[in-house]
């Protein structure tokens, strides 16, 4: 049974293993205590000369492999992560607006559709009172004003309700609308005409979301629902599940919700690029996972 190693032991495997620490040994401890062995570990896996083959692996670093640049490709992930969680959530508000604003509009004297058989999926308003509006979810202050207020409501009107729904509920709500052209009308907000690539594209989106929420690994990420074809980029097999692939959607998709935001985006991702440019192992590895010139493509 494994079992857990102090600071000092972990530099000496990393050091057995072939890694170059070099940066001072005050450093490299503040760094492990910070960041964490186990989370490095996904941050050395690239350097490995069994890389990318996962099983088998031998935990040995190719030649020359610095400490240092470990560290940097964890901190372009962070930056990567930071950048791509402020435009999700914009993603997200605008959505969230489309959906409650077109659905509301169309069933305008059922200010509770999402719970509305004739609406909804039967399957969605089984699972809706224990999987969402919850008891949790009634401590919210707004919600719990609500029915204080309006003591027979059993659930607060949609432009109340789905404001605090998660990314991954509202696609969920889009998804189980009965009405196809109702479906269509919100996809096409964003110029898509198909709805199983506006679904598919969506799906993605919020998987991202809670990859960047949740600080998980991006920069070889590897998406769980593989993207399609669509008018936001043409793909190869190989490519369906890379996390470059979901940056176009993102991109895309941004472009339709501000092309000032789209703008910001593609300078503040430069920037990054540009950042670790003068790092030819970093900058090697960037261009494997992420590519170059990646809203030109």
């Amino acid at each position: 049974m494994k079992q857990a190693t102090t600071v000092e032991q972990q530099i000496e495997i990393l050091k057995n293993r072939g890694m170059v620490i070099d940066l001072s040994a005050d450093k490299v401890k503040e760094i492990l205590i910070d960041i964490g062995y186990f989370r490095l570990g996904f941050y050395c896996f690239p350097f490995e000369t069994s890389y990318p083959n996962r099983k088998n692996r031998t935990h040995q670093y190719n030649p020359n492999t610095k400490f240092s640049d470990v560290i940097s490709l964890y901190y372009f992930d962070v930056d990567l992560r930071n950048i791509l969680s402020r435009y999700i959530n914009r993603i997200e508000i605008n959505f969230r607006t489309k959906v409650i604003y077109h659905v509301s509009n169309k069933y305008i004297n059922c200010n509770t559709w999402f719970v509305d058989p004739s609406v909804m999926e039967k399957k969605f308003i089984d699972k809706f009172d224990t999987e969402i509006y919850n008891s949790n979810f009634k401590k919210n202050p707004v919600i719990k004003l609500h029915h204080k207020k309006y003591i027979n409501d059993k659930y607060a009107p949609a432009w109340k309700s789905l404001e605090f729904f998660t990314f991954g509920t509202m696609l969920k709500i889009f998804q189980n609308l009965k009405e196809k052209t109702l479906k269509q009308q919100i996809s096409m907000q964003y110029d898509i005409r198909n709805v199983d690539v506006f679904e598919n594209y969506f799906r993605a989106l919020v998987e991202l979301r809670n990859l960047c929420a949740h600080g998980s690994t991006l920069f070889d990420y590897k998406l769980s629902c593989p993207l399609r074809n669509g008018i936001a980029l043409k793909i190869n097999e190989k490519n369906r599940n890379k996390i470059f692939s979901v940056i176009k959607i993102l991109h895309f998709i941004l472009q339709k919700v501000s092309k000032n935001r789209a703008g910001e985006m593609e300078t503040a991702f430069n920037l990054l690029i540009d950042k670790n440019c003068n790092n030819q192992t970093i900058s090697n590895l960037i261009k494997n996972f992420i590519g170059e010139n990646i809203f030109n493509n």
